[in-house]
This record gives C-alpha cells, sequence and structure tokens, in this order.
C-alpha cells in the first residue's frame, strides 16, 4: 500500500515553520520505517533537487518554480503556491503514480495537511473518480488549526475526503463548519526520547540554583498567552521568588508588544544570541543572566538544546488559552520536564499527575499550582516520570499503528 502525504511544510529548511513541519516528517519517516511506499509532495526549496529518495521515503519538492521568486521560506507568496499546488500536483500525482498503481489492483493512502492542500483534495479527488479508481484510494483530510477555514468548501471538501484533526477539542471547534471529524493526534519522533545532556543539565540547574527558571517556546501570537506569562513574572518577582523567564518567540509582531509590557512592568529583558549549536551554545547563551528576569533567545534551538532546557527547567510554560494540540507540553514530558498546559487540545494532560493544568490568565492559578509541587519534591520527580510515560504513547509508531491504521481501515469499509 502506498501512502502520500500532502502537505506546504517539509524537511527543508526552507519548508520548516511551525509544528507542521515535525508532523510530517516524523509521520512520513514512520511509515518508510514500517515498510510503506511513502511519498511527501511538498513546497520545497527551490535550490535542492525536484525529487530524492530515502529508503521507502519519496521526497517531492513541489512548486520550485514559484519559491524561486519568494525565498522567505514556504508561507511567501502562499497563496499563489497554493494555486499552483493545487493545478499541478494533482494531474501529475495521478497519471505518473496513482493510477497505474491502482489500475494494476494496489491501495493507497492520501494524507493531505491543512487548508493549503483542499482545493487539491477536490482536484485529486475528481481525477480519480474520473478515472473510475476513486473506492481504491482512501483520501484523509487533516487540520492542525483553524487557520485558513474561510478558505475551505466544507462540504465539497467532505464530499471528497474524511477529515480528521488533531485533538478532540479542534473536534468539537469544527463541528461549527458541519462537519464531524476523526480524531488523529500528533505524534512524537524517536529522538524527542534521548535523556537530555547531563553536564549542560548540571551546569544550567547549578548556575540558575538561586532562580525559578521558566521556560517558553511558542509563536508570539496573544493566543499563546505571552502576557499572561509576563504577568507570572511580575508577580513572582514582586514575592521574591527570581524568576528568570527564558523566551523563545518567532518573527510575529506581538512579540514587541510583549518585550515591552516587560519592561514597563520593571522587568529587565535581555537578548541572547549564539553560534554554536546543542546544548553547549545554549549554556553558553546564557552564561551571564543573573540581573535578568526576561532572556529573549534570538537563535535557532535545536532538538537537543530544546530537551536540554525543558529537563533543566522548574517549568516550561506551555499555558495557551487556544492550542489545537499541544506539541511544547509533549514535548517537555519526553524530556522529563515539568510541563504547564492551558485545557484546550492537550489531551495528554492530566492536571496534577503527568503536568500542570492552567484554565485561566490569573497569574495566582499557577504559582499556586507551582507552590504545592515545589513544597513536594517527591510529588514533581512523580510528575516528570508520568509525563515521560505518557509521551512515550505518543510516539510515531505507537500513533500509526493503534490510531491511523484502525482509522484508515474505517474509513476503507465506509467507502
Amino acid at each position: 500500500m502506498q501512502f502520500h502525504i500532502l502537505s506546504f511544510e517539509g524537511p527543508d529548511a526552507y519548508s520548516r515553520a511551525g509544528g507542521l513541519a515535525s508532523r510530517v516528517i516524523g509521520l512520513s519517516e514512520t511509515l518508510a520505517e514500517l515498510g510503506f511506499e511513502t511519498h511527501l509532495w511538498y513546497v520545497g526549496d527551490p535550490h535542492a533537487p525536484g525529487e530524492e529518495r530515502r529508503g521507502q521515503l519519496h521526497l517531492h519538492r513541489w512548486c520550485q518554480w514559484v519559491s524561486q521568486f519568494h525565498p522567505g521560506g514556504v508561507y511567501d507568496g502562499d497563496r499563489g503556491k497554493e494555486a499552483e499546488y493545487a493545478a499541478s500536483l494533482p494531474p501529475w500525482l495521478a497519471t505518473r503514480v496513482l493510477i497505474p498503481h491502482l489500475a494494476a489492483g494496489g491501495r493507497a493512502v492520501v494524507l493531505a495537511e491543512e487548508w493549503q492542500t483542499a482545493n487539491a483534495v477536490l482536484h485529486l479527488h475528481w481525477l480519480l473518480r474520473y478515472a473510475g479508481l476513486r473506492e481504491r484510494a482512501t483520501i484523509l483530510w487533516n487540520a492542525n488549526n483553524i487557520f485558513g477555514f474561510e478558505h475551505i468548501a466544507w462540504p465539497a471538501l467532505a464530499e471528497a475526503s474524511r477529515i480528521t484533526t488533531v485533538s478532540r477539542y479542534m473536534k468539537h471547534c469544527m463541528r461549527a463548519c458541519g462537519v464531524d471529524p476523526l480524531v488523529i493526534p500528533n505524534g512524537l519522533s524517536d529522538d524527542a526520547f534521548d535523556p537530555p545532556d547531563a553536564p549542560a543539565v548540571e551546569t544550567l540547574r547549578g548556575r540558575l540554583q538561586d532562580r525559578t527558571v521558566l521556560t517558553k517556546m511558542a509563536r508570539w501570537d496573544p493566543d499563546k498567552r505571552w502576557l499572561a506569562t509576563v504577568d507570572i513574572v511580575e508577580q513572582m518577582k514582586r514575592q521574591d521568588w527570581r524568576p528568570l523567564l527564558i523566551a523563545r518567540g518567532g518573527s510575529e509582531a506581538h512579540g514587541e508588544e510583549v518585550l515591552r509590557t516587560a519592561a514597563e512592568r520593571r522587568l529587565r529583558v535581555v537578548d541572547r544570541t549564539w553560534t554554536r549549536p546543542g546544548p553547549e551554545g545554549l549554556v553558553e547563551a546564557l552564561g551571564d543572566v543573573r540581573d535578568a528576569d526576561v532572556v529573549n533567545l534570538r537563535s535557532h534551538v535545536d532538538a537537543d538544546a530544546r530537551r536540554t532546557l525543558f529537563h533543566a527547567s522548574d517549568a516550561v510554560l506551555a499555558n495557551s488559552g487556544h492550542e489545537p494540540f499541544g506539541l511544547v507540553g509533549l514535548e517537555t514530558m519526553a524530556a522529563g520536564g515539568v510541563a504547564c498546559t492551558g485545557c484546550s487540545g492537550e489531551d495528554y494532560a492530566v492536571p496534577g499527575q503527568n503536568a500542570l493544568v492552567v484554565e485561566t490568565d490569573d497569574p495566582r492559578e499557577f504559582m499556586g499550582l507551582y507552590r504545592r509541587l515545589k513544597e513536594n519534591p517527591a510529588h514533581a520527580s512523580r510528575m516528570r516520570l508520568a509525563g515521560r510515560s505518557t509521551a512515550r504513547g505518543y510516539a510515531w509508531p505507537e500513533v500509526v499503528r493503534s490510531v491511523l491504521m484502525p482509522r484508515v481501515e474505517l474509513t476503507q469499509e465506509a467507502c
């Protein structure tokens, strides 16, 4: 059986913009490792080969002829890319790959991601139906967020595909669109469970032992509750908890408001960049932050450094008000850290058992939860262990075997 993943984001640096890249990389690599012929069709680096094979995984870099005029990354010129993707990819995929495979008796599963692929799904559905082979292909279209919902023709998409999403929270949000999606959660790659760099963790904890270290990594977006996080740091400082917020945002304009608000609250903000990769670069960047209240990380935090930071922190604030899934919280658990989530799409979070869970913007809520944890180190250790155990259930091979494949079989039976 062939698997075809349709996505704007992918493994190239040009194609990485957020959690979608992590999803399609982990999913495609896992399917290939399980022995399935897997194709990833994405908006790739315009200067890389158009096609590349890595074992059972076939990479197809689409829209390169458009991307060469948009050097700013995958979403630079996204409307033009979306139109080109929908117009040119389905005929190529259908005539060159799918129709020969299906006509020879094979089966295929198409997994399409986000609103940018919705019109491509409609086009592909029509082509396969015209060829008389639609019943041999299972098409799932997945929503990771509510972005772009206004561009989707929901009745047509529901007819052309089985709609899915990443959490029960998103399932209920999408019912307002007249659809009832199946839930297929995000997963974690194998390296998410690699042990953090022990010497780096020890160095950070020793250097910051008299501080309450909070980490937050998210887009600069109001939904991520950055301003509420500033409130927490301000209140902690007033109560002499000596907080240190280690923040990593994106390029969004809301970041200026967040950092300006922190300064207005008399919080000292310092920027840090580094050139060395991994935990060593992170340790170097956090070398002298004694007088800082907020450290704004301006460099990319790679996976090894991220695991180290999550594990060394007293808590990782993944406290969004609207969170379709919450990958950062789950990554924190996998690294053996203490995750503090919101209560929207984080299906994996069990309050007080494997995570701290906040329901409001009131800083007193987090401070009360954290105070209880700090006063009971044994409970904190149990929470870290429970979080890591929970994360194991979200490893990509487990998600594919236990969730994705049953959903595929259900959709095939319905056809």
